[in-house]
């Protein structure tokens, strides 16, 4: 094939990819979404394996994750197809370990030390790219690529017995959020447990439970981790106690788990700042550490107790940097995941104009120190 015949082929290729494909582009890498059908769930993944500095997700759609395998399948013989894929992809030598090979792209992406973006995948059990999306999922978990946390919808409030609609519809989203976690291949759902909203901290409990007892079976593929909470009006879960009430209450308790948040559990009243050990064996008694599948590593805007839930930037708040460097670094959770949930900064003091300070925060706690 000659060259210019070849360039026709390969944009032909990117054409078709590109029309299987949508890409939701802002300034927030955050915010950008790259998904895609087929093909284009193939460039969807290499787009967000490829430059994870501008997209935060990247979908498959019943996509062609194995691209070795397909390639290999289509330049069988001398098919229209195979002169195709030859001139997009060139040999399977030269295909393999490219950056047209999502799994050395996933390779060189770890070892980069750049953000790793949000990877799903959607693709039924009688498609013929199903083993390849399987193996292209053990891959991207053999290189730990794979662990994302959810956070269920603020409008969930289990506790509610005043309005039993709003019970109603608390399980029925919980219920749609366990399948949509699930769907995305995530083991953990971060839930706030509920409000009792003035009805009392023991009923309000007993309806959580209820809740969790009818969204939760011995099949359900992922676990719920009740989140901590500062104690804001009527929110359960401000204490150890509670939770392990709700613990007791829930019969697949093997399902649950904690998210520590350390703005909220110092603003609930526990010093973490000068006693964090003590914190723990206290948690420890109660729960178990090992349930704490979580940390949601936040410095507060208010002083230990404030009962408020303001979330601070890194040392810029009333629980300190030293306190916080101390936790992400703790012997005790080197393997528990840390999710940073600082509010973002401005731009040039543009209140207006924002963007996230995860970078420098990660920095700071890789260096060790707050600059």
């Amino acid at each position: 094939m000659n060259k210019k015949i070849s360039a026709v082929v390969t944009l032909v290729g990117l054409i078709l990819i590109m029309c299987a494909m949508a890409v939701l582009f802002h300034n927030k890498k955050e915010d950008n979404l790259a998904a895609g059908l087929s093909m284009g769930g193939y460039g969807a993944w290499k787009l967000g394996l490829g430059a994870s500095e501008t997209f935060g997700a990247a979908a498959s759609l019943s996509g062609c994750l194995d691209i070795i395998e397909d390639v290999g399948r289509h330049l069988e013989g001398d098919s229209r197809d195979a002169a195709l894929f030859r001139g997009i992809y060139g040999s399977l030598e030269q295909l393999e370990g490219s950056d047209n090979d999502l799994m050395a792209l996933a390779k060189k992406l770890k070892t980069s030390g750049k953000p790793i973006p949000r990877l799903y995948s959607w693709c039924g059990k009688e498609d013929y790219l199903y083993e390849g999306n399987k193996r292209a999922w053990e891959y991207m978990k053999e290189h730990g690529i794979d662990e994302i946390v959810v956070h269920a919808p603020y409008i969930i409030n289990l506790g509610n017995s005043v309005k039993p609609e709003t019970f109603s519809l608390a399980v029925e989203f919980l219920a749609k959020e366990i399948d949509r976690t699930i769907a995305c291949r995530s083991h953990t759902l971060i839930l706030h447990p509920g409000a009792h909203v003035g009805a009392g901290v023991e009923i309000g409990t007993a309806l959580i439970i209820k809740g969790l007892n009818e969204v939760l079976t011995a099949e359900t593929d992922c676990c719920i981790a009740l989140e901590t909470m500062a104690g804001k009006g009527s929110e359960i879960g401000r204490n150890f106690e509670e939770l392990a009430r709700i613990y007791d209450g829930v019969v697949q308790n093997d399902k649950l788990r904690v998210c520590f948040d350390t703005c909220h559990t110092s603003d609930s009243g526990y010093d973490i700042i000068h006693h964090f050990d003590d914190v723990i064996e206290s948690f420890h008694r109660l729960l178990g550490t090992d349930q704490i599948a979580v940390f949601h590593i936040n410095d507060s805007k208010n002083p230990r107790g404030a009962a408020k839930d303001r979330h601070e930037n890194l040392g810029r708040g009333c629980i300190g940097f030293d306190a916080l460097n101390y936790i992400v670094h703790h012997p005790d959770f080197a393997d528990v995941l840390k999710i940073l949930e600082t509010p973002w900064i401005p731009v040039d003091g543009d209140k207006q104009n924002t963007r996230a300070p995860y970078k420098e925060e990660i920095a700071m706690l890789r260096a060790g120190y707050h600059s």
